[in-house]
Formats: C-alpha cells, structure tokens, sequence
C-alpha cells in the first residue's frame, strides 16, 4: 500500500509537536528539578506550598499540554502504522483524544484546587 503524499511538508506539523513539546518538557523538568532542589519539600503542606504560586502552576500546565500533544502525535502515528481497517483505527483514535482530553481536565482540576 502506497502512502499519498500530499506536498512537501507532510508530517511536518506532527515532527515539529513532537520536538517543540519535548524541549518545553526537558525545560520543565530541569525548572522542577531546581525548584525541589531549593524547596526541599517533605510533607504535603511544603508541596502545596510549592504549587501555590501562579508560575509554577503555569509551568506544569505548559508540561501537561506538551505532554498530551507529545502522546498525541506518537498514538497518532501508531494507529496510522499499525490499524489498518480505517473504521477502527477512527475509534482508537477518538478514544485516545478522549482520554488525552480526560487527563487535560483532571490536571487543570488538581492545579487549580482551592
């Protein structure tokens, strides 16, 4: 089976969330590495503690939709190579944004929790 190439940047968008998403998360982990390092946070007050200010929330929810694209674009990918049946590569695919979605939703829930 032949693969339609539709111009020149195909699978270009794909390539660059891939790459952008996993520089915003290698950032965010060496940013949270730091701020561990300086907090030093041992019981859950010093945690909340540190996810109380706005830039660390911002931060994390930054990783959290790098992440999701991240995974988004491999499971993508993944259905593409591997389910052929287009019927059913359709609903893996709508369950995995429903589930990309899902996990979205509950990482905004646990950062903005009052």
């Amino acid at each position: 089976m032949s693969r339609i190439v539709v111009g020149a940047h195909y699978g270009l968008r794909g390539w660059l969330v891939q790459r952008v998403s996993a520089v915003v998360m290698t950032l965010y982990t060496i940013l949270f590495a730091v701020a561990v390092a300086a907090a030093k946070p041992v019981d859950h007050a010093a945690w909340k503690a540190l996810f109380a200010h706005g830039w660390m929330r911002v931060a994390t929810l930054f990783f959290f939709v790098s992440l999701l694209l991240h995974a988004w674009v491999g499971m993508r990918d993944i259905l593409m190579d591997y389910v052929r049946p287009t019927g059913l590569r359709l609903a893996l695919e709508v369950a995995v944004i429903l589930v990309l979605v899902g996990a979205a939703g509950w990482s905004v829930q646990i950062l903005w929790r009052t």
